[in-house]
């Protein structure tokens, strides 16, 4: 059973039981206004009873005028149409002994068409003591009007019911008009794979943020596998230069010809090479793939404390440069390796474009990360794209590196909610500003 069947279904069940509650609530307000206006005659009929006490042997007929019958203590009962065919009840006889007031009950009296009546029964004092007296009005009109009021009830429930399920199809229909366009697109995504379609999310209600969330989530899809296509085809094409020049390297030195041993010297020395350079680009393209994946939670770092681990660290592996550090205690949110690998890879470059001999000062205050360098600083057009996986610069490209260092760098600032940037750097140089929010 499809959805709008079932809210069409449930709608008409529900006006279908406020349709019936209502009738059972008119039919006996209807039915206690009926018996209302009966009650009042017999109340008059009462008082001409008492006022005059030989109407109850007076000879009437049994619709309009109403029957009596009269009751005494012992049951003996004496009426206006010379037989009793009122039903003597225990009630009638407390009322006959003087135990109890009157009151009004519905009885099938038994003449031979046993009419269904309305009667009061009420105490009478007289010479010989107290008598019941009751007077009957026929419920025949009020029955047949009641029975007639209960078809039309019935029939307007159903009525009701079946053009509630009617509205309610037509009603779902609009409602769910966005859940089927949310519905269209899930199934044309998963037939096609294109993660660029999108729905209507027009308005404000519910489907209509739900659609809007949807289209989120796609654009998010359709980024993120972008940007896995580009990384796989980035990181393949800067495999593809090491790769080939490392098995041509090994091709010649397993080849059968005799090399001079200073040739095959420097063959050795650039197999290492391109396996170390082989070795930095997986793991930074680890550290990449790893690092847009937020499965560690953040803790309170020092982030002096890190900044000093990540220049010892880089110290040792860049001997000829000097660093100097102006560190300040900075308390920042955050992974403290992952932090320690965005400042170190912003020492690393500094160091690597230094002069030998040449200084790297690195500063630390209020959460943020300064690291200046006096190499020949970066060139205006190379600017905007110093973050971007893979880019080299065309006076980096005969330099060891992977082109991944500042993107893992800005990787890192944007998980933290931070910001990193670059510019030329007064009197030469390169200043690198990495920024995290403070604690």
């Amino acid at each position: 059973m499809s959805f709008r069947v079932r809210i069409a279904l449930v709608a008409a069940a529900a006006v279908a039981l406020a349709v019936v509650v209502a009738s059972i609530v008119v039919y006996f307000v209807v039915r206690g206004q009926l018996l209302s206006s009966l009650d009042d005659s017999l109340r008059d009929r009462t008082a001409a009873v008492l006022s005059d006490p030989g109407q109850v042997f007076r000879p009437g007929p049994f619709g309009v005028q109403g029957y009596v019958q009269l009751v005494g203590a012992d049951g003996t009962c004496e009426a206006n149409r010379q037989r009793c065919v009122l039903p003597v009840t225990q009630g009638t006889l407390e009322v006959a002994r003087g135990e109890r007031g009157g009151y009004f009950s519905d009885a099938t009296a038994s003449d031979p068409n046993h009419t269904h009546s309305r009667v009061v029964t009420f105490p009478i004092h007289g010479p010989g003591g107290t008598a019941a007296v009751q007077v009957a009005r026929s419920l025949t009109e009020v029955d047949h009007s009641l029975s007639r009021i209960r078809w039309y009830l019935i029939l307007i429930a159903a009525g009701g019911a079946a053009v509630a399920a009617g509205l309610g199809l037509l009603v779902s229909r609009a409602a769910l008009a966005p859940v089927r366009r949310l519905t269209g697109a899930t199934e044309r995504v998963k037939k096609t794979g294109d993660l660029s379609e999108r729905i209507d999310a027009s308005g404000d209600d519910e489907l209509s943020r739900l659609a809007g969330s949807f289209n989120t989530m796609l654009g998010a899809l359709d980024d993120s596998r972008r940007v896995q296509r580009q990384l796989v085809e980035d990181a393949s094409h800067e495999l593809r230069t090491p790769l080939t020049s490392l098995r041509t390297n090994i091709e010649v030195l397993a080849s059968e010809r005799t090399l001079p041993p200073e040739d095959r010297e420097r063959l050795l020395y650039d197999v290492v090479e391109q396996l170390q350079e082989m070795s930095l680009l997986v793991g930074d393209l680890i550290e990449v793939a790893r690092g847009e994946q937020h499965g560690v939670e953040p803790e309170y770092v020092r982030l002096d404390l890190v900044a000093a681990e990540a220049v010892e660290r880089v110290q040792r592996n860049r001997p000829g440069v000097t660093f100097t550090t102006d560190l300040d205690q900075s308390l920042v949110r955050g992974v403290p390796a992952t932090i320690e690998r965005a400042v170190g890879n912003l020492l690393d470059n500094a160091a690597k474009w230094s002069p030998p001999g040449g200084e790297v000062r690195l500063e630390v205050k209020d959460g943020t990360v300064v690291v200046r360098d006096e190499g020949p600083g970066i060139a205006d057009e190379d600017l905007p794209h110093v973050f971007e996986r893979f880019y080299r610069a065309r006076s980096a490209r005969g330099m060891p590196g992977s082109g991944l260092g500042l993107a893992i760098v800005r990787q890192v600032a944007e998980a933290h909610g931070g910001e990193v940037a670059v510019a030329r750097a007064n009197g030469g140089g390169t200043v690198a500003t990495l920024t995290f929010p403070r604690t």
